[in-house]
């Protein structure tokens, strides 16, 4: 069995917003490292932007062979909060989660399992806002990404238009 071949992936939960912190960290002491990364609107002073952010706040992950590899170096590198493990030893993760991961990644390499686009009368659920969770049906697309839905509050159908990122398929 070649070294490669015995290499599992393992979760390492970081401190909060410390992923790319301990990204570097880890890169530094030569450990293969994966941080899934998606792009997220963001709302600030009446402005939206584009981020870039962790598809899984808090966590990364290693590749690594633990009965080879000094994996609880992994536990002190700045950033990190700890390596996720059942008892005394890292939990791997299921053959082929980062390998899927990395398939879903766009010409940036950003995650995204997201349909490309919702149309007229889909099924949507919002995201986001008040109407947080709330299920609806798609009544209008606009090239401005603004969407208009048809929820349901309080027993009436209520017309309301959102941004494009608030809302996914349901």
């Amino acid at each position: 069995m070649t070294e490669a071949a015995r290499k599992r992936w393992y979760a390492v939960h970081t401190h909060a917003r410390d992923e790319m912190k301990a990204l570097a960290h880890l890169k530094r002491q030569n450990y293969q490292v994966y941080l899934p990364l998606q792009h997220r609107k963001v709302r600030h002073a009446r402005r939206i932007e584009q981020v870039l952010r962790p598809f899984f706040p808090r966590y990364l992950f290693v590749s690594l062979d633990p009965a080879i590899d000094g994996w609880r170096t992994i536990r002190s590198t700045a950033g990190v909060s700890d390596i996720v493990s059942f008892g005394d030893r890292p939990a791997p993760l299921p053959d082929g989660v980062i390998e899927d991961l990395k398939n879903h990644e766009d010409d940036n390499g950003c995650v995204s399992f997201a349909e490309r686009g919702i149309q007229k009368g889909d099924s949507i659920v919002v995201l986001d806002g008040p109407f947080s969770r709330l299920l609806g049906r798609c009544e209008e697309v606009d090239e401005s990404e603004r969407i208009t839905v048809l929820l349901d509050l309080l027993g009436r159908k209520v017309r309301v238009s959102l941004d494009a990122m608030a809302v996914e398929p349901a």
